[in-house]
């Protein structure tokens, strides 16, 4: 039997359908009945325990549905005592995870006024400009003069910190990049952040940090690393919609579940097609964007087809990832590319053969030499540059701002009595590492962690 102590325990959903598809990793947990269920008890004690997301992301549902009922029934002395500030907050200074970057930030412009609001119901209704409560007009245009003295540029009124950390807490369930960048909370509109100047591992690693074996008593070699830095400017990513004045006044549960689950959804995906495709001008810049110095583009094979994807293709292109990468980068596959992957053949002389290369029989998702394939459309179309890339996701900063305005206007709709929503967000994003890297073997091939095939 197989002791719990000695049992692999994944970290996550994926590396737990990583480890079912791998027969060697598997068949011990597999032994016998007490080890599968030591296996099962030690991942549900991993994954739901005290301590972990899953328990603190109940604790804080749970808080909040519990705050807005005793609000409703007028019990406003035990909303006060209640502890409504989530348990994942960390130092605004600490480079964080991205489920710690956008978890609660207590020191955010907007954790001053998290006791303002319950929920994002109560706030759109206070920011909506048509409302008819005078004490409510009121201290929203207190909060409009506070933040525009910090940000004048954006106007509108500053989100609470606890309604912004929600937010981008959904949002990361369907965004590609946040999950597995750095992202680095701003306390500033520009933050300069350290990086190693580095272009070769040949004679030194780290950009200058070099090592000699020395006898005892020999004379120590003096060397320095050198390093520089990237910017990190906050810019603006607006969003806009469109709402019937009749669902605010009317049904604000229902418009709550508009702001709550699809503003979320659409600030990942304009982000992702800016950290992604970004040009760097008014916008971050993306890993596939020519802009970035540190991306390798595979060249296509001798002879090979316009818009296709061939077998030497992904294997090359796996050779030219970082070593230290290879157990964290995962494939970005544009969907038109997934003909090309599913048909793969190996050429043996003047016949062949074909290659399941692509595992897509077992549970998602599904992977490329291990490595899982995230299918987006934001990759660039079959046959240009970066219609599949490989990547590693933690060389790239994500600079979060963590401030959030919202306003309204019926100017532009005031014929249609509808409401123009507007949530300002900002963010920068740009590759950490500033160019390939020359492995210590002198081999001609650079190594870097965002390789892309070129266009065909």
């Amino acid at each position: 039997m197989t002791s719990s102590t000695t049992l692999p325990v994944p970290a996550s959903p994926a590396e737990l359908a990583e480890m079912i598809a791998d027969d060697q990793r598997i068949k011990p947990v597999l032994a016998d009945r007490d080890s599968l269920r030591d296996f099962i008890q030690a991942y549900a004690d991993k994954h739901q325990a005290p301590g972990t997301d899953l328990a603190r992301q109940v604790e804080t549902e749970t808080q909040r549905v519990l705050t807005s009922w005793l609000k409703e029934r007028g019990a406003t002395d035990e909303v006060k005592r209640l502890n409504l500030t989530p348990q994942q907050q960390r130092p605004a200074n600490m480079l964080t995870s991205h489920r710690q970057a956008s978890a609660y930030n207590a020191k955010a412009l907007g954790a001053k006024i998290d006791s303002e609001f319950a929920d994002a119901a109560e706030f759109f209704a206070a920011a909506w400009h048509l409302n008819p409560d005078e004490k409510v007009r009121a201290k929203m245009q207190k909060i409009r003069n506070t933040f525009s003295s910090v940000v004048p540029a954006d106007g509108g009124f500053l989100v609470p910190e606890r309604l912004r950390a929600q937010l981008m807490q959904i949002a990361l369930e369907t965004a590609v990049m946040r999950p597995r960048a750095t992202v680095v909370p701003m306390d500033s509109a520009r933050v300069p952040f350290p990086c190693i100047d580095v272009t070769t591992n040949a004679n030194s690693v780290f950009g200058g940090m070099i090592g000699y074996w020395t006898e005892e008593s020999g004379t120590l070699q003096d060397t320095s690393a050198r390093f520089s830095r990237v910017v990190l400017d906050a810019k603006k990513l607006t969003g806009y919609s469109v709402v019937p004045n009749e669902l605010i006044t009317d049904s604000i549960i229902s418009f709550a579940a508009l702001i709550e689950s699809l503003w979320p959804r659409a600030i990942s995906w304009y982000e992702d097609v800016a950290f992604i495709v970004g040009t760097g001008v008014g916008e971050p810049l993306g890993i596939l964007d020519a802009g970035n110095t540190a991306l390798v583009a595979q060249a296509a094979e001798a002879g090979q087809l316009p818009d296709t994807v061939v077998l030497e293709n992904i294997v090359r292109m796996y050779a030219r990832m970082l070593p230290a990468s290879l157990n964290q980068a995962v494939w970005l596959v544009a969907p038109n590319v997934l003909p090309q992957l599913f048909t793969m053949a190996l050429n043996v002389g003047t016949g062949g053969s074909a290659v399941m290369l692509t595992n897509a029989a077992g549970p998602a998702p599904m992977t490329i030499l291990g490595r899982p394939v995230i299918v987006t459309e934001k990759a660039r179309t079959v046959g240009d540059q970066g219609d599949i890339a490989f990547v590693d996701l933690s060389y790239y900063l994500i600079g979060d701002r963590q401030a959030m305005s919202a306003a309204s206007s019926t100017d532009f709709r005031f014929s249609t009595d509808q409401t123009a929503f507007r949530i300002i967000q900002r963010v920068d994003g740009r590759p950490w590492i500033q160019s390939a890297i020359t492995p210590q073997n002198g081999a001609a091939d650079t190594l870097s962690p965002f390789v892309a095939l070129a266009a065909r």
